[in-house]
């Protein structure tokens, strides 16, 4: 209503009023809506100002006469429900009897078990002949309750019920959504918060890819995210939320419980969370389907003639719905219908117990199916359904809206009881302290089954392996193996070539993924662009400016290339979807990720976790790596650390190539490992950006080909041998390792040892240092486990073993600490160690290398000191070195510059 003292024309205003009830009551709210449309446009293109709310009324999305019928037995599916949420409390409960050591969460699926438990039984369709599988992101804490209808369905015995988060038997339950420790369980890792809409979100677009590019027919699949509000506040959790909006992912939805907690008390106590999300996902597109109220509410919102009941629901906030669902129904008569008299004469004439009775939509089974079948019939657009639940329905004085609520792990006597009551369970009061787990009657088990089978079986399921590909054989790659000869190249650019040949392969071609953040022309990829095309759902709308040239800018509904802008967490995401497409789509993608290596583990490393937790497959390659490679970007971009980070992700696999031939075979290993052998591994190579030329591949062609592949994928093989002249036994000699770029400065200090010191060097190239030392520990453990059988060599050990005594000296353009990792088993020897500790510089190579110390001068110097603790050269022989090479000893370490 205009405010009738500011109105100019009062009579005019009125006859607008009017006229639009005239067509609500006679054509209907769709014409009035279309009306208010056109003439919202017409006065925007006059250049009149127009009112805007984000927001719409604090009430149902969905009106009342609007709402499909509930296709269910209510009745069944109530008790089936009832059940599952005493099975969940009982799980708990029982895990923590003998101490509260384990843990666990009770609260979360309370509130949630009616937006759980309609989607199992009308909308989740499993993988079956005749469709693909709904992917369905659990919130974490709510897996008590996914494992309690799982255990109805006999997938789960009691005793692995009774071994909920007792995980290292091997038959117990996971405290969360683990696809690695339940591999044809959990289909996603959930928790760590906010990685889940993230990944929603990208597994949602990877469907459209997988359809639009004719490899998987997704057109009828859904992704379904369950999220917390609290959950919300995570950037991941809404920072994509616009590229669902614009790439129109109508097979998207998210549905938020929001029952108004989090951890340690209300998310948004001095407002709404309902409506602040409302107002965020609107603006980014999404249909925003709202649930706040249950059914008996309806009465009394057609009953608001005066709209003071309106009014009171949106000028309450949720710190006080919070504490209504805390206390009782008298203590809601009183303190929110009391606020005004028309809103407390409309519950003048019920008990106390009716107006407890009034539910949050979140628990109403009709206002959920209503929400969810607008979703998965919304064309065109993501959807977002915000449900208003109230946090432990059910516990009552044990946590029912309480801020101890998510912390909650005992209940006990009279609270069960209350709690059996509540639900109408059969559970004697003999029993209840027992929490036996209950099963379901004939009926309500028939119910449960058929409906599941009418939607392809269980879920959650997930498909541990597909389809082996057939890969190319090294021989693919023999370009990179010969060697560049004369050209210089760099490593990146020897991926690239790599890169290409799968691309072309007629056989595996079409499911190689190249992904990048906005930085293809960085590494020589633009070609890729005409060739292969950037992967858009609309196609290309526009004639971009460099029509016509070699290398244009294509968008194609049907492109290879998933181009994601400067935006690292969603490529990653990306590759995430990609690299599981295989248990997700029974279609096996090869992504190849290639970015920045500062901006990938250091940036994504919580995603690089899950995905090791997801079983991904594919590759992630970091470019322009090393600490002193990418020169003339500084202290934000130069990487010298990425390989400690990959490290400790048991199943990713890592590397720092030299040459063009390590890469091509670790990328034809992966290729074998992954794609044929069906390893739930992913690689890691860093690549640099600086020019040198490749040397073949050594024994290339000969018998002595097949140990160089393996010492490559193994992480360490002899690239040279220094030559002695006279008797070898006279002269000094070191080991002398190095990966990467600065693998060229320690062959290069080879020459400076000989020609000026006469010291014999061996040279070997460690591919991985990460792969040296898990293989050490293995062989370690195997040892120390089987006393009585003879001794293993570690790799390192082996490879060491047949060399003439000396000291060992490892240099890389990374942390010692990566080096470091092989120390153990570097036996007998001193083992010397350089690398690029320190915050990272810009200026040239050579300047860089001197000031992290890692050039041909210090490992010349780091050789003979070593020779000289070890009593082989005299100690002058260092100082002369150190003159001789103009090194300052008293200059700050550079760790600490």
């Amino acid at each position: 209503m205009v405010d009738a003292s500011i109105d100019a024309d009062p009579e005019g205003t009125q006859e607008w009023e009017e006229a639009l009830e005239s067509v609500l009551a006679v054509e209907g709210p769709q014409r009035a809506h279309d009306l208010l449309g056109d003439l919202i446009a017409q006065a925007r293109r006059a250049g009149a100002p127009v009112p805007y709310s984000a927001t719409t009324p604090y009430v149902n999305t969905i009106p009342v006469d609007a709402e499909p019928p509930h296709p269910g037995d209510r009745a069944v599916e109530h008790r089936i429900r009832s059940v599952i949420r005493w099975n969940a409390v009982a799980m708990v409960l029982r895990a923590n009897k003998e101490s509260s050591e384990l843990g666990g969460h009770i609260a979360s699926f309370q509130s949630a078990a009616t937006l759980y438990d309609t989607g199992f039984q009308h909308f989740w369709h499993a993988p079956s002949e005749g469709h693909g599988g709904d992917l369905v992101m659990m919130q974490g804490h709510s897996s008590p309750g996914i494992y309690a209808r799982a255990f109805l369905e006999g997938r789960f015995t009691e005793e692995q019920m009774d071994a909920f988060r007792q995980e290292t038997g091997g038959n117990g339950l996971s405290s969360y959504p683990h696809p690695w420790l339940m591999p044809e369980f959990w289909q996603f890792p959930t928790v760590s918060m906010g990685l889940g809409p993230l990944m929603a979100i990208y597994q949602a677009r990877f469907l459209k890819y997988l359809h639009g590019r004719g490899l998987a027919d997704t057109e009828n699949r859904h992704v379904w995210a369950f999220l917390g509000d609290g959950e919300m506040d995570e950037p991941e959790s809404l920072g994509a939320i616009s590229l669902a909006g614009r790439e129109h992912l109508d097979n998207l939805i998210f549905v938020v419980n929001c029952n108004l907690q989090r951890l340690d008390g209300p998310v948004r106590g001095n407002g709404k969370i309902i409506q602040e999300l409302e107002g965020v996902f609107r603006g980014a597109g999404w249909n925003v389907v709202k649930v706040i109220w249950g059914s008996r509410w309806d009465e009394l919102l057609k009953r608001d003639t005066t709209g003071r009941l309106h009014q009171l629901m949106e000028e309450t906030v949720d710190g006080e719905y919070q504490t209504y669902k805390s206390r009782d129904g008298a203590y809601v008569r009183e303190h929110f219908f009391g606020k005004y008299p028309e809103t407390a004469a409309m519950v003048e004439d019920w008990t106390d117990a009716e107006i407890w009775a009034l539910t949050r939509g979140g628990h109403d089974p009709s206002k959920i199916y209503a929400a969810y079948s607008a979703a998965v019939t919304e064309p065109d657009r993501p959807t977002v359904i915000l449900a208003k639940t109230v946090k432990g329905y059910g516990m009552g004085e044990a946590g029912e809206g309480q801020n101890i609520s998510h912390q909650q792990k005992k209940m006990a006597g009279e609270q069960l009881r209350i709690f059996r009551d509540r639900f109408e369970l059969p559970v004697a009061d003999a029993d209840v302290d027992s929490l036996p787990y209950l099963q379901l009657g004939e009926e309500e088990s028939e119910y449960l089954l058929r409906h599941r089978e009418a939607l392809g079986g269980s879920l959650p399921v997930r498909r541990r392996r597909s389809e082996s590909l057939e890969v190319p054989d090294l021989s693919a790659f023999g370009a990179q193996l010969a060697g560049s000869g004369d050209r210089t190249i760099s490593t990146t650019m020897a991926f690239v070539r790599v890169l290409n040949t799968l691309l072309r392969d007629k056989k595996i071609g079409k499911r190689v993924v190249p992904i990048v953040p906005d930085e293809s022309r960085t590494f020589g990829m633009e070609g890729m662009f005409r060739q292969f095309g950037i992967f858009s759902r609309v196609g290309q709308l526009y004639e971009p400016e460099d029509q016509g040239q070699l290398m244009s800018y294509r968008e194609d509904k049907r492109g290879q290339l998933l181009q994601e802008g400067i935006n690292e967490l969603g490529a990653m995401a990306s590759w995430i979807a990609a690299a599981t497409a295989y248990s997700t789509s029974d279609v096996p993608m090869i992504p190849f990720f290639i970015y920045y290596s500062m901006f990938g583990f250091q940036r994504v490393g919580d995603l690089a976790w899950a995905a090791g937790d997801l079983r991904a497959r594919g590759f992630l390659l970091g470019g322009t790596a090393g600490r002193t490679t990418l020169n003339g970007e500084g202290l934000q971009h130069e990487d010298g650390h990425s390989h400690v980070f990959s490290s400790v992700i048991p199943n990713c696999v890592s590397y720092d190539p030299t040459f063009a031939h390590e890469v091509a075979v670790i990328v034809a290993d992966g290729l074998r490992r992954m794609y044929v052998e069906q390893e739930d591994v992913f690689y890691y190579l860093t690549l640099m950006n600086e020019n040198y030329t490749h040397p073949a591949m050594p024994g290339l062609g000969t018998d002595a080909e097949e140990a160089t592949r393996e010492g490559i994928v193994r992480g360490l093989y002899l690239l040279s041998e220094g030559e002695s002249q006279g008797e070898a036994g006279e002269r000094p000699r070191v080991q002398l390792m190095g990966s990467g770029t600065i693998l060229r400065e320690v062959m290069a200090a080879a020459e400076l040892l000989e020609s000026d010191w006469g010291v014999v060097a061996d040279v070997w190239s460690a591919p991985s240092f990460t792969e040296l030392r898990r293989d050490g520990i293995d062989v370690e453990r195997w040892n120390m486990l089987h006393p009585t059988e003879e001794p293993r060599l570690s790799w390192v050990e082996q490879q060491l073993a047949g060399r003439p005594t000396g000291p060992v000296v490892a240099a890389t353009d990374y942390v010692r600490a990566f080096p470091d990792q092989i120390r153990a088993w570097v036996v007998d020897r001193r083992f010397e160690v350089l690398g690029t500790d320190g915050f990272g510089r810009s200026d040239y190579r050579r300047a860089l290398r001197d000031f992290f110390e890692v050039d041909r001068r210090y490992v010349t110097v780091a050789a003979l000191s070593a020779l000289a603790r070890d009593g082989v050269v005299e100690a002058s022989v260092v100082a002369d070195a150190i003159a001789k090479y103009d090194i300052d000893p008293d200059r700050p370490a550079p760790a600490h510059a």
